[in-house]
């Protein structure tokens, strides 16, 4: 059989399915990816057993439908250095030999059946889902990610939440020491609902939408997910248990209020965190009238730093200590020129939320704080 394709159309899809792949699988199988001809098109499927994606190519010519595997990192290698032009593939249909012919040149490598490529998983009958712009939430789970946690003794804190009700969707990411709470409208067919889904396919995600403007669909069951967007499909198993009520931890009367230029915080804090011991990165802010105050200071080697900034503070004078590194990674996934930071007392979670939030959005970061001695 034959079929023909585009190398950079073939090339990006090949880029997203090989990260699904892991280096040491259970079954050697999926160490390839399974190509699959049909009604013009070309699907190619790639799985780790917990998490599959499959992503079509449209195809310029194509004489039968045929499935065969092809071993990931050959194929993908294989592409990597072709620029854009057409590409004949050739297959032999019972030895499995594929012949891949470009301008100038030629591949010849040798797949298999696909017979033992295991099938997805199937959602019950019914499934709830979503419908949601897919800039929209590409922007959430960037946003959100970052937050998660890296603890296999909480399985639960290590995914993205997904918070559903009537309108509207949140996703909610924590590790313990800082959380990121996003609210999204605009969100179409929602049902009332909730799941945990895992780091991993969030970060496919997240790589798959980066040049999608459509929609991205959303249908989930009692232990997996499926997620659709421009051609490309993520099947995945879901984080069982019940996420923390993180509604419970944000507090609410936050009578200190400052407005901050987040490029001129970025900078004094990169400067600042230099001077801070290296065990606890230890940051402190001080609160006035006009003016913020960034200090820190390492004891072990008799060192310190000290840098005033300008803001627009309501309250009474606050000190409070924060981890650098964590309020460093707060602020540049934090977007916009100005932010907001909310605080009750040094011992409460400092809030920090953008200056001007849009219509179908609204972002909340929070961090817990460190302990100052005096």
């Amino acid at each position: 059989m034959k079929f023909v394709l585009s190398s950079t159309e073939l090339y990006a899809r090949l880029q997203l399915l090989g990260r699904v792949i892991v280096s040491k699988n259970n079954l050697p199988i999926l160490d390839s990816i399974l190509f699959e001809t049909g009604s013009g098109r070309l699907t190619l499927t790639a799985s780790d057993n917990e998490t599959t994606v499959t992503a079509d190519v449209e195809l310029t010519e194509c004489d039968a439908d045929f499935r065969f595997v092809v071993n990931a990192k050959t194929i993908q290698d294989a592409m990597k250095e072709i620029p854009e032009q057409p590409l004949t593939f050739f297959v032999n249909e019972h030895t499995f030999e594929v012949t891949v012919e470009y301008q100038n040149g030629r591949y010849s490598l040798v797949g298999q059946a696909a017979d033992e490529y295991p099938a997805p998983p199937v959602l019950e009958e019914g499934a709830p889902g979503l419908t949601i712009d897919s800039p929209l939430l590409l922007a959430g789970i960037g946003r959100a990610l970052f937050a998660a946690a890296d603890d296999e003794f909480r399985p639960i804190m290590t995914g993205v939440y997904f918070d559903m009700t009537d309108h509207d969707l949140t996703l909610v990411a924590s590790d313990g020491h800082k959380l990121v709470c996003d609210r999204m409208g605009n969100v179409a067919h929602v049902e009332p609902g909730s799941f945990i889904l895992p780091k991993k396919p969030a970060q496919l995600l997240k790589y798959a939408l980066a040049k999608v403007q459509g929609p991205t669909t959303l249908h989930y069951g009692s232990r997996g997910a499926v997620i659709e967007a421009a051609g490309t499909r993520i099947t995945c198993r879901l984080i069982e248990g019940r996420y923390p009520n993180y509604n419970s931890v944000i507090p609410q009367d936050n009578p200190n209020r400052a407005t901050l230029n987040r490029a001129a915080v970025l900078s004094a804090l990169k400067r600042v965190l230099v001077f801070s011991s290296a065990n606890s990165a230890l940051v402190k802010l001080a609160f006035a009238p006009g003016r913020l105050t960034l200090s820190s200071q390492d004891i072990d080697f008799s060192m310190s730093a000290e840098e005033a900034l300008l803001c627009d503070y309501e309250g009474a004078p606050l000190c409070i200590g924060f981890k650098g590194t964590f309020l460093l990674e707060l602020l540049n996934n934090l977007e916009g020129e100005e932010f907001v930071m909310q605080l009750s007392d040094p011992s409460r979670p400092g809030i920090i939320v953008p200056a001007e939030q849009g219509a179908d959005e609204s972002v909340l970061m929070l961090l817990m704080p460190m302990m100052l001695s005096d």
